[in-house]
């Protein structure tokens, strides 16, 4: 499966457009990983353990619109944008969202 957040993908010819394809992960911040972000953001440096959770939740949800595609019969995704929200009360909780054009390619 190709994937691009361009419209076209150099050297190949889209013959058919599908459709929007999309897929959503969650993830939630814990209690631990609030505390060692915090003592981070006072002495510098970088949060690993909310690096690894975007990751992961990228990952899933890029999968998740990549199933989507090949249930649909695509070959290839463009267009792809992806988006970071919190939410809940106080932002307790990260979402990594992502779509993109399912189309088949030659």
């Amino acid at each position: 499966m190709l994937i691009t957040t361009t419209s076209t993908i150099e050297g190949k010819r889209i013959s058919k457009y599908i459709g929007l394809v999309n897929g959503e992960a969650i993830i939630g911040a814990n209690l631990v990983k609030d505390f060692f972000a915090g003592i981070r953001d006072v002495v510098g440096g970088r949060s690993g353990a909310y690096e690894q959770g975007l990751r992961e939740a990228k990952s899933i949800a890029i999968k998740e619109m990549i199933d989507q595609a090949q249930r649909l019969g695509a070959n290839g995704i463009i267009g792809v944008d992806l988006d970071y929200q919190t939410i809940g009360g106080n932002g307790t909780m990260l979402m990594v969202s992502c779509n993109g054009t399912a189309v088949v390619m030659e």
